[in-house]
């Protein structure tokens, strides 16, 4: 639906633009740091604790890519070289550590996100706005195919905590937790979204479907486009967006200029949104395959960082 409330324009202009002014964004990137605050590591044991711990549930990690977000860091002077390390036969491997300035890059990056909601854009969310373009009988049918497939979900994780509580501290677990409760309260959610549409107390679904079955825009719909009281730019001057970045609305031949603090370099940082888009940082060709009987992907194969092997097991650490 194309009407929404605005959560921004009452957030300090600092605060919505610290992450713009970050040298780096992508959360693997902050991962590396956190680990490399424990001790000096090569990038084959960062990427094997990575696994052993369970970030990937949590972090979308391009494994492959590993190396490159190391290289960024130093780069930016936010790790350095802290030694060579040989095993037996094996080939030299470079350790990494922190600098000064990674230490405390890694507090005000890591304090920030704690800290300081983000306008995130999930799929389902985008999808929902867009919801009407489907008839309702549909809508209702693939909302039901999601309720049941969070419900299982759920269940999956609650049984996996279950598992695992009494095993380490609940401070390992937090974020299953938080998961948990966030897919619960979906379903929750859309449950209660299917019985308004079965019972048709759901304002505008009597419109929706004569919308659908007579293909004539009801009465009083298109009205809504122009009035001024209700579009998610009331209030701002035409031909203006208070969320765009400035230079956002020049000339299509004008050239946007990078926003200053940031890196211009494409293949020097990815991005993480939340469920934006779908996980095409990973070559299909060197990422694992999942065994249903390893549901955390720790089986050993010791070929690259993409696969670091773990013999202990998965474990779940911060």
């Amino acid at each position: 639906m194309p009407y929404r409330i605005r959560g921004t324009r009452d957030t300090p202009r600092e605060v919505r633009t610290t992450a713009a002014r970050r040298k780096l964004s992508n959360p693997l990137a902050l991962a590396v740091l956190v680990f490399l605050n424990e001790r000096p590591m090569h990038p084959y044991e960062i990427a094997r604790l990575l696994r052993h711990r369970g970030k990937e549930d949590s972090i979308k990690i391009n494994y492959g890519s590993l190396y490159t977000v190391v290289q960024n860091l130093e780069k930016h002077g936010f790790v350095e070289v802290a030694g060579v390390q040989r095993e037996g036969n094996r080939p030299e491997r470079t350790l990494y550590g922190l600098t000064p300035a990674g230490r405390a890059e890694t507090h005000d990056w890591l304090a920030e996100l704690v800290a300081v909601p983000v306008k995130e854009y999930p799929l389902f969310e985008a999808a929902l706005s867009l919801i009407g373009a489907l008839h309702p009988d549909e809508a209702a049918d693939l909302l039901a195919r999601r309720a049941d497939a969070l419900e299982a979900h759920a269940a999956g994780v609650r049984e996996a905590l279950a598992g695992l509580t009494g095993r380490l501290p609940r401070i390992f677990l937090i974020e299953t937790e938080y998961q948990l409760h966030r897919t619960e309260a979906e379903a929750t959610w859309v449950r209660g979204l299917l019985a308004e549409l079965a019972d048709g107390t759901l304002s505008g679904a009597r419109e929706w479907r004569t919308w659908h079955d007579t293909g004539h825009v009801p009465e009083g719909w298109a009205d809504l486009d122009t009035d001024p009281d209700l579009g998610a730019d009331a209030g701002a001057a035409p031909g203006t967006d208070p969320d765009l970045p400035d230079g956002a609305g020049a000339a299509p031949d004008a050239p946007a200029e990078s926003a200053p603090g940031t890196d211009a370099d494409p293949a020097s940082d990815t991005d993480q949104d939340s469920e934006s888009a779908p996980d095409t940082d990973v070559d299909p060709s060197s990422a694992p395959a999942r065994d249903p009987g390893d549901p955390y992907g720790t089986a050993a194969d010791t070929t690259d960082v993409a696969h670091a092997a773990d013999p202990e097991g998965p474990t779940r650490r911060p």
